[in-house]
């Protein structure tokens, strides 16, 4: 079970970082009930807790009105407020000091452009922040830490960015109409440019985004490829280089050619010859 939520925060994180650009160190903006759980649940040191959460180093914030808050509350909140005032102080620029949660959603703001991880144990502000802003949410539960999933406004939110991201402006769009308008006066002008290309290049300015990606994805065929190289043998050399053109024919046979075989054919049939010289001998004795 915890390998799973570890899986599922990991997810969270790769979320904001992917769509809306957070990078390491993460930056933790942290209010008076978050650091009050973390110190009463002796959850320390807290950096190092709250990195393994999100797997990269963390820069843990406060603000002074928070901290103000915390003085406002008493001795019972004495080492909570120590433990405020160890964190690093992001700018908040109010004069007098105001209620925390007001505070935290003027230093975010609804773009969040600092790119801020905000810890807070006010489920109420947590659910107000999905809705309006693109800050991820930290809180406690007893001894660990959790991250809240992504809103369907912070996921529609992304969706949007990477539309306009793959669309072009209207400032792209004239830029790209007046390059190809000069392209293509200056092929008109050397007597290079014929009817079949300006077309295409009016087509691939009319294209959807503007990008010259067409409507239709087009596939290639599959066509018939030669034989593998490495599978194809290896042709043999032969010792004769030259190879007559042709077999010669039995007329076009020289007379000596004609002879030697009948000399060899001889030589063939010749058998050895016995004599019987030795055997009349005896047979006269």
């Amino acid at each position: 079970m915890r390998v799973k939520r570890q899986k599922k925060n990991r997810r969270t994180v790769r979320f904001f970082t992917v769509c809306f650009g957070f990078r390491q160190p993460f930056k933790v903006l942290c209010d008076g009930t978050f650091v009050h759980h973390l110190v009463s649940k002796e959850i320390t040191p807290a950096d190092t807790a709250i990195s393994e959460l999100l797997g990269g180093p963390v820069k843990l914030f406060t603000t002074r009105c928070v901290i103000a808050e915390l003085q406002k509350l008493g001795k019972d909140f004495s080492e909570s407020l120590e433990a405020a005032q160890m964190l690093s102080t992001a700018r908040c620029e109010h004069e007098e000091a105001k209620a925390a949660d007001q505070c935290l959603l003027d230093v975010l703001g609804s773009k969040n452009t600092e790119h801020f991880f905000l810890g807070t144990q006010d489920a109420d502000f947590r659910k107000k922040l999905q809705q309006e802003s693109i800050v991820p949410l930290l809180y406690g539960l007893r001894t660990g830490l959790l991250i809240d999933q992504p809103s369907d406004f912070q996921r529609e939110t992304a969706k949007d960015s990477e539309r306009k991201r793959l669309t072009m402006t209207d400032v792209e769009k004239r830029m790209l109409v007046t390059q190809t308008a000069r392209i293509l006066a200056s092929k008109y002008e050397q007597g290079t440019v014929d009817d079949n290309e300006q077309w295409e290049a009016s087509r691939d300015v009319s294209t959807r985004n503007g990008l010259g990606v067409k409507d239709r994805p087009q596939f290639k065929r599959n066509r018939a490829k030669g034989p593998n190289p490495l599978s194809c043998k290896k042709k043999k050399k032969e010792n004769n280089t030259e190879k007559p053109l042709s077999k010669p024919k039995a007329d076009s046979i020289s007379g000596a050619q004609m002879e030697k075989k009948e000399g060899e054919s001889s030589i063939r049939k010749r058998s050895r010859k016995r004599s019987n010289k030795g055997k009349s001998d005896v047979g006269e004795n």
